[in-house]
């Protein structure tokens, strides 16, 4: 068997993940941060899946394309297919910020200022959003002004939700504190609220995703049955030009599959505030 048209497939199909990956817009952030959430332990070994996979599929067809197409479905169909985390994570963000909320509210009545407010909830304030609490409250504790602290707490957050809260702080820093706690109050119901409505969005859209999977499944089937039990039926595709049309089969079924992740996603609502200036609104 000839490795190299294999290779070359393997190649190619590494190389469109990583274009693919790098043109997916993401929310803004800190560099350090963008990096962690491109490259996760997870993506790791989906990677190595990927690659396995294409080496099985060339092994079991020496059609390169097939090694090309089975690489890149392992490496996204998981995401595309399998539960929305993201979604996820950001309902657990939005309520872990109507409790910090809730919780500088409570704080603010027997603390000094609003700093010391903030460095006495850094430790009991939810897991979502802990870690960078605790780097606003070490910010603080640092000398650094308040303003530019929550600056890059909201840098870090990148959460519109966030924004509110970032703004309303950032006043009572400056001329408006005077209603700071009612202020909150208010900012807690409505992340709740908004934490609802996603939920129900994202119910109503998941017949979409499980539809996907229906398909997906039904498609992998019929593939494996052909491959198993009538292997004549695929001959055709041994050829140069089979090779071809098979290539833009798997594209159409890519293009297919994009847009049914793409209507089962929850959009991002867009931010409050501007990247350079959290007390601006955008």
């Amino acid at each position: 068997m000839d490795l190299l048209p294999i290779l070359l497939g393997l190649g190619c199909a590494v190389g469109l993940i990583l274009v693919a990956d790098g043109l997916r817009r993401r929310p803004p952030g800190t560099p350090t941060t963008r990096t962690r959430q491109r490259w996760t332990s997870a993506d790791r070994t989906r990677l190595l899946a990927a690659i396995v996979a294409g080496f099985a599929a060339a092994a079991a067809t020496r059609w390169p394309v097939a090694a090309l197409l089975t690489a890149a479905a392992v490496w996204a169909l998981p995401r595309v297919l399998g539960p929305d985390r993201e979604h996820t994570r950001a309902i657990a963000r939005i309520e872990a910020i109507a409790t910090w909320a809730e919780l500088l509210r409570d704080t603010l009545s027997s603390a000094a200022g609003l700093e010391q407010a903030i460095t006495a909830t850094a430790p009991v304030t939810p897991q979502p959003i802990r870690p960078q609490v605790q780097a606003l409250a070490g910010a603080v504790r640092g000398g650094a002004r308040l303003p530019d602290a929550l600056r890059a707490f909201a840098a870090d957050l990148a959460d519109p939700t966030a924004d509110l809260v970032v703004r309303a702080l950032t006043q009572a820093a400056g001329y408006h504190g005077g209603q700071l706690s009612q202020c909150l109050t208010s900012l807690a119901a409505t992340a709740r609220e908004l934490a609802g409505i996603r939920m129900r969005v994202a119910t109503k859209r998941a017949a979409t995703r499980t539809a996907a999977r229906v398909i997906t499944g039904t498609s992998v089937a019929m593939v494996a049955g052909l491959i198993l039990l009538n292997r004549g039926f695929l001959a055709p595709y041994r050829s140069v030009t089979g090779q071809l049309v098979l290539l833009v089969v798997g594209a159409v079924f890519a293009g297919g599959f994009w847009w049914l992740a793409r209507a089962s996603r929850v959009p991002q609502p867009p931010r409050v505030l501007s990247a350079d200036q959290p007390g601006q609104v955008a």
